[in-house]
Parts: C-alpha cells; structure tokens; sequence
C-alpha cells in the first residue's frame, strides 16, 4: 500500500495493484465561494492541485465517500473519464450517472473485486440538527491480501460510529478528515484536534494519516495546530500529517 494526500480530501491509493482515486476535488483555488455561514471568507478551494490533473485523471476505480462539493465537484466530474468506475454510498448513484458516468455501483455493506474486499462504515457528520442537515456519509475500510487493513473514516466527528469501525476491523492504518470543519454556530462537523487524540488513545494499534486540512475555509484546526496539540500528549509518532503532493508508505 502507498497512498499520495493530493489535496484536502483527495487521495490516490495503490492498494493490491489497482490504482484509487478518493474523493476528487479538482477545482482551481478561488474558483469557489467560501462555505456559507462560516467565519472564514475566504474563497475556495484556498491552495491549487499540488500535482498536474494528468497525473491523477487515470484511475482504476474511483471512491466518492459523499457528494458535498469538497469531496466531488464539478472539475472532478468533467476531468475524470466517464468509464471510470465509481463506488459510493447508497443513494448517491443518480449523481454519477446524471454526470455521464456508465459504472457506478453502491456499496451497500461489502463488496470484492479483484482481491479487494470493500467494507462500508457509517459516520455522523457533526452533532444536533447541524449533523441531521449535513445528511449520510459513509467510509470504508480496505482489506487485501498482503496488504495492511486501511480505514477511510470519511467526513466524521468521533463517534461510536468509528469506535465501532476500529473494534471490528482492526485497521493498521486510519484515514481521518481532521480539520475541525465547523460552521458559525454549532459543534464541528468533522474531527478536531480533540477527537484525534480521542482516536489515537482509543485505538493505539492504528497509525493515522490526518487529512482534511488547510484547504478549505471552514476547516480551522491548521496541520501546525493539530501538530502541537499531538506533541503535547506524546502521540506524534502515531500520526502522519501529510503536506498536499506528499505520499505515505
């Protein structure tokens, strides 16, 4: 397993021989509005691709773990080839095809192909009313043979829904959206820097890999805020936080 944090939630996966591209955000910086009802204004996605749009526009299968626009936008859907396969979670198909896409398939709780066997966890995407609008997310846990077990969290706040995901699956590798999303009101919408140290404390065996950061406007736990916090509780080495083009064996 290698994996490169392209950007944000972006990530090209070589697990078992095939080539992943997760949650493609492609749109140049500044082309979008700032989230709304949020106390950054500042326009999105705040820093460009780190990598060429032909170096990471041929995948083998593509993962969607939910469609708000940071996670698949409209650059993604006209860049990607439309025979690309795409795994999402259920209800969300229509979205691909209506986008010209010919193989889209939901994963409803499992799914092999070619030696991959895909798990769907589930998530909740902040707390309250906010967490019941912001609607379903999904993750997804990667299991080969000869290869690590890697669990992508997806836009989540800790919850028994990870807890539950960590007792099951052991996973040796953790992706997490840790950036603290948040809105001007309410709690934050994905993991901060208390829920990581909440993840690494409750699952020591998994090292985790924190994305989700410096990149869009409402996300205001920066990668040298979760850094410090994590070196004051001793847990560093559990953790890589990648810089965007950066790969992580």
């Amino acid at each position: 397993m290698k994996l490169q944090l392209i950007r944000h939630a972006t990530f090209w996966l070589e697990y078992a021989g095939i080539k992943f591209l997760i949650d493609p955000m492609f749109s140049d910086a500044g082309v979008n509005p700032p989230i709304v009802n949020t106390a950054n204004p500042r326009r999105n996605p705040i820093v460009s691709l780190p990598v060429p749009l032909a170096e990471i526009g041929q995948p083998d299968v593509i993962i969607v773990t939910h469609l708000h626009g940071d996670h698949w936008d409209g650059a993604a859907a006209e860049a990607l080839p439309k025979s690309t396969p795409i795994l999402c979670q259920p209800g969300d198909e229509g979205a691909f095809t209506a986008a010209g896409f010919t193989s889209v398939m939901a994963i409803q709780e499992s799914l092999t192909q070619q030696g991959v066997t895909l798990f769907r966890t589930s998530g909740q995407h902040g707390t309250g009313e906010i967490g019941k609008l912001m609607g379903q997310v999904s993750g997804f846990v990667f299991k080969a043979e000869n290869e690590p077990t890697l669990y992508l969290a997806g836009d989540t706040i800790w919850c028994d829904d990870v807890q539950q995901a960590l007792e099951m699956h052991l996973p040796d590798w953790a992706i997490v959206n840790a950036g603290g999303a948040q809105f001007e009101v309410g709690d934050p919408i994905t993991m901060d820097a208390n829920d990581v140290v909440s993840l690494c404390q409750y699952a020591p065996f998994t090292k985790i890999v924190a994305v989700h950061m410096d990149a869009i406007n409402h996300c205001h736990v920066t990668r040298a805020e979760l850094r410090d916090r994590l070196g004051v509780e001793g847990l560093l080495e559990q953790v890589v936080i990648p810089e965007d083009g950066a790969w992580v064996y």
